[in-house]
């Protein structure tokens, strides 16, 4: 009867640990990630206004990647450069 009990406790103990693990990807993003895109979004905001017109959020981005690499400013090329792109 111990050993029932014990193997019990033992498998509500790996069912437990199973639930603490890494969030999954979609996620908060991290504390540098988000410092990433607020200065995307600082450093962009001329461009998404000249550029991207009426886009926001990750549609802005796209319209930046997107539009002649002559016509997006530096500080705006320097910000995107710094975000990581998530894996697909």
């Amino acid at each position: 009867m111990k050993m029932h009990a014990a193997l019990a406790s033992l498998a509500l103990l790996a069912s437990v640990t199973s639930f603490a693990q890494a969030p999954p990807p979609g996620g908060p993003p991290s504390p540098e990630m988000q410092a990433a895109r607020e200065n995307v979004t600082h450093s962009c905001a001329a461009d998404v206004k000249a550029l991207c017109q009426g886009k926001e959020g990750h549609e802005s981005m796209v319209c930046l990647r997107a539009a002649a690499p002559e016509k997006v400013s530096a500080p705006c090329k320097d910000a995107m450069a710094k975000l990581v792109r998530a894996p697909r």
